[in-house]
């Protein structure tokens, strides 16, 4: 048996030990209620232990079972720490990792996508790659210009061969397995969020099609004051090439910038987020500190177009005005209105003061002219939600997240994470009047 073979085989083996794991764990659950022991026990330990095993198992593998685990993270709120904690050190260990891909294959790929004589398109291009994810890595060049000495500094980004069919093999395994996301967050209706979020990975395979949507963003920022977007020199379907941009990565903004940086980096990542769906009817879904420059001039730079949620409307009108009616303390119209966009299943009965007292504790950076994202906060918020003993967590288990809202869920998660590790102060309460389409007051 020829190696990859073999780490096919290991991987289908890993990803079928899920729910063979989870028989496991219901007929000891079963032997337990024999036993006399309380359900709610019962069902607490059965879903540890599943969320356990399968962030361990998708924390070891790589193409769509990390990214299904990345995706996936989005509920690391309702998991107990002892649980979300390693798995995203496992996360970022594999992405720390991810071996380079040889020079010769490079060249390998590179010739099939961009022609033979592709070296004729650069006139330099190092080998060595400047970044490595798990599906491509991205090498520096620099891009021929007609009569000039001097080339334009590009980034290349290369797939790896063969991750195409590893992420759709993995992602067609994993939904045969939907039903074991239930066991960690009883309230959701599994099978179309896993379907959603498998068209939405797939899409990341295809660099022509990112290199549309990067086009449209760079068009729709042109010459933009508090954004750039780095054009787009070429495309394939397994090779994409755009301008290089520098500046410093967010991440290093987060460990060393001065507060006024923060501030700065914050203001703008909240203002990407909510002006984009609008302008470019798009969302960067990919909201990583790494696909992110503060740049020398003040903009924020905006790589990675893999991942991003296509809204031709702009965001949803029921997000701003279900925000104002919480705001309002409105509990009846917050109920009704996520009644009918499918937060609440018709068969649960919730109290409307129960969960307006549930997201009131959220509203707190839009009730300020400024607020401060602290890790303290997001720590507080995490602790209230995913507590057992909460009234909160109890809650949250009653409620699904649709399909259309997936994406949006991930970015308003992803942005709130990123602001704070920055820490970052700002009117965001300005930046949702502007741009979140039903918070301001309707005209009376």
């Amino acid at each position: 048996m020829t190696d990859i073979p073999r780490r096919a085989v290991a991987r289908t083996a890993k990803l079928a030990s899920l729910p063979l794991g989870f028989a496991g764990r219901t007929v000891l659950g079963f032997g337990k209620r024999v036993t006399g022991m309380a359900a709610d026990v019962v069902a607490a330990g059965i879903q540890e232990r599943t969320a356990e095993q399968l962030f361990s198992v998708l924390g070891q593998l790589k193409g769509g079972a990390m990214k299904l685990g990345q995706a996936l993270s989005v509920f690391e709120a309702a998991l107990p720490e002892e649980l979300a904690g390693p798995y995203r050190q496992a996360l970022t260990k594999l992405q720390e990792a991810a071996p380079p891909l040889p020079a010769a294959s490079v060249h390998k790929v590179l010739a099939d996508q961009l022609g033979p004589d592709w070296r004729s398109l650069f006139k330099e291009f190092d080998d060595h790659p400047a970044a490595a994810a798990s599906i491509g890595q991205v090498h520096r060049a620099e891009w021929k210009l007609p009569r000039r000495r001097t080339g334009l500094p590009v980034a290349v980004k290369v797939q790896y061969p063969g991750a195409g069919d590893a992420l759709i093999a993995d992602l067609a395994q994993l939904a045969r397995f939907s039903a074991l996301f239930g066991v960690i967050q009883p309230g959701l209706d599994v099978k179309p969020l896993v379907t959603e979020l498998k068209a939405r990975v797939v899409e990341e395979l295809d660099y022509d099609l990112e290199a549309a949507s990067q086009t449209t963003f760079a068009e729709a920022y042109a010459d933009d004051e508090q954004f750039h977007i780095p054009r787009v020199l070429m495309s394939a379907p397994r090779v994409l090439v755009t301008e290089w941009i520098e500046g410093t990565p967010l991440s290093a903004v987060i460990n060393s910038g001065t507060v006024g940086e923060r501030d700065q980096a914050g203001q703008l990542l909240a203002t990407l987020a909510f002006s984009a769906p609008s302008r470019a009817g798009m969302l960067h879904a990919d909201p990583h500190p790494g696909n992110f420059r503060l740049m020398p001039d003040g903009r924020l730079g905006v790589i990675d177009f893999g991942a991003v949620a296509r809204l031709p409307g702009g965001l949803p009108e029921p997000i701003g005005r279900l925000t104002r009616l919480a705001l309002e303390g409105d509990s009846d119209g917050v109920l009704k209105g996520l009644r009918e966009e499918g937060f609440v299943k018709p068969d649960v009965d919730i109290d409307a003061p129960a969960i307006l007292e549930w997201i009131d504790p959220m509203l707190e950076p839009l009730r300020a002219e400024e607020f401060r994202f602290t890790r303290s906060w997001l720590r507080g918020e995490a602790a209230r939600i995913a507590s057992p003993k909460s009234p909160a967590y109890a809650m949250g288990r009653q409620l699904n997240l649709p399909p259309a809202y997936l994406m949006i869920q991930r970015v308003t998660m992803g942005t709130i994470g990123v602001l704070c590790q920055l820490e970052a102060k700002a009117s965001y309460r300005d930046v949702i009047a502007e741009y979140l389409p039903g918070f301001e007051s309707e005209p009376v």
